[in-house]
């Protein structure tokens, strides 16, 4: 059997998993486990990953990359059913798996191509264990990555999406410190044929006006921002070490909704952060709202061993269950209104090989069967289904 790659975690975790199983295609019997270790549950969600992956395949060489290897790097490879780990840091180096590129004309075509510009962190949220997994930030150079998205044009893909641990910190560490606007200026005129550009994960006191610009006003950049929030309160945020406060955010998604009114909103939020009271979990229910939050990825809180919130007072484990899930009520609640609003209004959707895809917004649309994957389509919605416009 061929190389299968199990991924877990983020979107960078997804695009290095794409180029893995590129990388990986001609390994025969092996299974790579692509970690997380952002939350305790997403260490035991690894655990669970590499259990599973031996006993569907109980010959083949099971190896273990990603975040959980490096901060459980001890745990997971005394794991009887792990046979090897492969630093994170290496991962994308054929030499770490002693295997050769496939040439270009070999790999498979993509709809969407991720594209890892940036990787690692220099903040240092108390609540964080990624800075151990990943490392210091690190940006590929301009030509670097134009050589990336042009590769995946030729190979058919109609949407980049642009992707990093931090990504708004891309180019900090490269000579003369030039901000993500400018990166994004140059994919976009290098590549007048490139229709659909996406960014992932934002941290928005990071957004140069340049960015801000083009979020703003260009129309190849999907009507999609997704913040790295956190909370919406501020003494959880100073608690937490982010570099912004709730007045921020909001001012933010005000201004860019003044120019561009159709964009979606979506962000990262942390349930029962500790010493969260009852008024501070409010703010965290209210920013949904403010914000319009309709793509909110909800984290319950789970303490990470050596990292400073771990050593704060801990809010109880049934307070934050019950708190995430108010939150992701709330979320839903949103998203089921926005999503109401859509119906009627012309989507243009990239179809994906499952018979679904996304409009620009990031919602996503139901297609008609035998729709061709990697085609845009016209889909004006007249329902809601499971969740889907349709």
């Amino acid at each position: 059997m061929s190389a299968e790659v199990i991924s877990l975690g983020c979107r960078l975790n997804l695009s290095e998993s794409e180029t893995l199983r590129e990388l990986l295609a001609a390994s025969d019997d092996l299974v790579v486990i692509n970690s997380c270790a952002v939350t305790s549950e997403a260490v035991r969600q690894t655990r669970q990953a590499i259990r599973r992956a031996r006993k569907a395949r109980p010959d083949a060489r099971l190896l273990v990359t990603g975040c959980a290897a490096e901060v459980e790097r001890a745990a997971l490879a005394a794991m009887p059913e792990v046979d090897g780990l492969i630093a994170n840091t290496a991962k994308l180096d054929p030499r770490a798996w002693n295997a050769a590129p496939r040439p270009l004309a070999e790999q498979r075509t993509h709809t969407r191509a991720f594209i890892a510009v940036q990787n690692g962190c220099d903040h240092a949220c108390t609540f964080c264990v990624i800075p151990q997994g990943r490392g210091p930030s690190r940006s590929l150079r301009v030509s670097e990555v134009l050589r990336e998205v042009e590769a995946h044009l030729a190979r058919g893909a109609k949407e980049v999406v642009l992707t990093g641990v931090d990504l708004t910190s891309w180019g900090h560490d490269l000579p003369d410190a030039p901000a993500l606007g400018s990166l994004v200026q140059a994919i976009l005129s290098t590549f007048p044929a490139l229709t659909r550009l996406r960014l992932s994960s934002l941290d928005g006191v990071e957004i140069d006006p340049l960015l801000f610009d083009l979020i703003a006003d260009e129309a190849r950049i999907m009507p999609h921002l997704h913040l790295s929030l956190q909370h919406g309160n501020d003494l959880i945020l100073k608690r937490m070490k982010r570099r912004h406060l709730r007045a921020d955010a909001v001012n933010l998604v005000a201004r860019l909704k003044a120019r561009r009114p159709d964009i979606a909103v979506g962000a990262d939020l942390i349930a029962g952060f500790p010493t969260e009271d009852e008024a501070a979990h409010a703010g965290n229910l209210s920013i949904i709202r403010e914000l319009a939050i309709v793509h909110g990825h909800v984290f319950p809180y789970s303490a990470r061993p050596g990292t400073p919130a771990a050593r704060m007072p801990q809010v109880t484990a049934p307070t934050i269950r019950a708190r995430a899930a108010e939150l992701r009520a709330a979320v839903a609640g949103e998203r089921a209104r926005w999503l109401a609003d859509q119906l009627g209004l012309p989507q243009q959707v990239l179809a994906e090989r499952d018979g679904t895809g996304h409009a620009p917004s990031f919602a996503r649309v139901r297609l008609a069967p035998g729709t061709i994957a990697g085609t845009i389509v016209t889909v004006t919605p007249t329902q809601i289904i499971e969740g889907l416009l349709a």
